[in-house]
């Protein structure tokens, strides 16, 4: 594995908290590369020098998160809903201002298509339609339902403020889950 620079991971970091800071105070096509260099008081050329330009740079944190909830996934899968939604809500709590400004932002809309489609490949192979309960039920509606409604549930305990601890947004979570799955 190859190990890098410090000093670069730590201008990458700072690029990437930047971006979702101004992305919670002003739309995203409002802000500019130079926005982003002063608020990561980094030189623009640093910007460039990993990222095309700022789309690349919100694709590739974006990616950052998805790729970060699938490792979860990796283990979570083996254990039942309400403990592996645990480890998804501590996520997103751990995350906030990046979930809360994907989620609310105007500037990407593009999140919560792809966090859909994310939890909907997690699903797949969780859903059983041969099981006596889903008899009449195929997986082409099953899997945008429950989609759709995880992904609902999540927006709306961001964007409320966490209005409770993620433990007890995974044990309710993970009841309807269990229920319909």
């Amino acid at each position: 594995m190859v190990k890098i620079d410090r000093r670069i991971l730590k201008s990458q970091v700072a690029i990437k908290k930047a971006l979702i800071e101004l992305m919670s105070e002003k739309s995203f096509d409002n802000i500019t590369i130079q926005d982003i260099s002063d608020k990561a008081d980094v030189h623009r050329a640093t910007i460039y020098l990993h990222y095309q330009d700022k789309f690349d740079l919100l694709n590739k944190l974006i990616e950052e998160h998805i790729q970060a909830m699938r490792e979860i996934s990796d283990w979570a899968c083996e254990i039942d809903w309400r403990t592996a939604t645990q480890a998804y809500f501590e996520y997103f709590e751990q995350n906030y201002l990046f979930f809360s400004t994907m989620l609310a932002s105007k500037g990407a809309p593009s999140f919560r298509s792809l966090f859909l489609q994310y939890i909907m490949e997690e699903f797949n192979d969780e859903i059983d339609p041969s099981e006596e309960r889903n008899l009449e039920l195929t997986k082409e509606v099953m899997l945008p339902f429950m989609g759709t409604a995880y992904v609902g549930a999540v927006e709306w305990w961001i964007t409320n403020g966490m209005p409770c601890p993620p433990e007890e947004m995974a044990k309710q979570v993970g009841i309807l889950l269990e229920r319909i799955v």
